[in-house]
């Protein structure tokens, strides 16, 4: 009976000392885990609030500030303008709104929290421009900007109009502001035009400077609402929506039918279309890299054992660059050689990235798409 009840006692001990091995372990959440092999083990893992943590610090609140450097350039050159304006000054006016207007490219695609909230990017850059509509708000004077029906009268397209096609020459541009019947008008819509964007630009930038920034870098969970999740929705509609189909897709008809030379970005100054093409391309794939500085898109593949599929997706970002920059001008692609078989083949090569991000890139992450694919592609 003794050696009975001793063996007991000895399973007993063993039992109690296997399950006392595993009470400091902490249960492990979907925010730890990237992914399970077939096995039931751990592959590797990914910090999301690391990976938040870079895109805020590191990209998206210094491309603002950024920008808002370029803004204020923008103002200063204005006054200079106003004050004595020369053809010096209208110059360096148009090349503050060019370095203004490029550095824009690198902010347009944070469409999240406060500039979703007051649509930034509608407000700043919706093309093309309603000429009869600037021109009668100028006439009429009185003007609201917050209205959303002068969405197409202001931002950096009703600048273009302004500096670069309210007259057919440099000359007749100057006499608009100079001894034209309404050059008061024009010089105050122009002054108007420049601050309501730096307006709307400082408002974003208090906020993320205030307390946006925590909730965005702590709302990192993974779900439809976590801040990964929503803001790589952002980045894969803002390539797809405004880089491919708003600076070429539309223009080139790819889903009308009819090609609309009159719809490309930087209509009245066309030989910078090209150019503020490829600054948006070159922020979406510095984004995808974050930047080389920390985490990112590339690098959460590569943690997920996806290493091939960032490759390609960087591959294929500099196809389409190689692409865009063997065309003329966009405007001179579709006017001159329309159709236009060079600018359709860039196209292309600026698609394939649609499927790898929005597919593949996705699946990969177990990201759900949130918007709605309307063009039929």
């Amino acid at each position: 009976m003794k050696k009975y009840w001793y063996v007991l006692s000895v399973l007993f001990l063993v039992l109690w000392a296997c399950s006392s091995d595993n009470t400091d372990e902490t249960p492990m959440t979907d925010d730890d885990i990237s992914m399970s092999d077939d096995d039931g083990g751990m592959q590797n893992v990914f910090d999301r609030s690391t990976l938040l943590v870079n895109w805020a610090d590191n990209i998206i609140i210094p491309s603002y500030k950024s920008f808002q450097t370029t803004m204020a350039q923008l103002v200063i050159d204005y006054e200079s303008f106003e004050q004595e304006p020369i053809l010096q000054n209208l110059q360096t006016l148009r090349t503050s709104w060019l370095n203004a207007y490029k550095s824009w490219q690198s902010i347009s695609m944070f469409e999240i929290g406060p500039a979703e909230a007051i649509g930034l990017r509608l407000n700043v850059n919706t093309y093309p421009t309603d000429v009869m509509l600037v021109e009668m708000n100028i006439a009429n004077g009185g003007y609201n900007f917050d209205l959303s029906s002068n969405r197409d009268a202001k931002g950096f397209p009703a600048l273009d109009y302004l500096l670069n096609g309210f007259a057919t020459d440099d000359l007749g541009i100057l006499e608009k502001f100079t001894t034209d019947a309404q050059k008061d008008a024009n010089l105050l819509y122009l002054k108007d035009v420049i601050n309501n964007i730096k307006s709307l630009t400082d408002s974003v930038i208090a906020e993320w400077e205030g307390d946006y920034r925590a909730i965005f870098v702590n709302n990192d969970g993974s779900s439809a609402t976590a801040s990964v999740d929503r803001f790589s929705n952002d980045f894969v509609f803002y390539y797809e929506k405004f880089l491919r189909a708003g600076k070429m897709g539309i223009p080139l008809g790819v889903f009308s039918g009819i090609q609309s030379p009159n719809t490309i970005e930087s209509f009245y100054s066309p030989e910078n279309s090209n150019e503020l093409f490829l600054e948006g391309l070159d922020a979406v794939q510095n984004f995808f890299n974050g930047a080389s500085l920390g985490e990112s898109m590339a690098s959460y593949l590569t943690t997920l054992d996806r290493k091939d599929l960032a490759d390609d997706i960087n591959a294929q970002f500099d196809a389409a660059r190689t692409a865009v920059e063997a065309l003329d001008s966009f405007r001179t692609e579709l006017e001159t050689n329309n159709p236009s078989i060079a600018m359709l083949s860039a196209y292309d090569e600026v698609q394939k990235a649609v499927s790898l991000l929005k597919v593949d890139m996705f699946s990969a992450m177990s990201i759900s798409i949130d918007f709605v694919d309307a063009d039929g592609d």
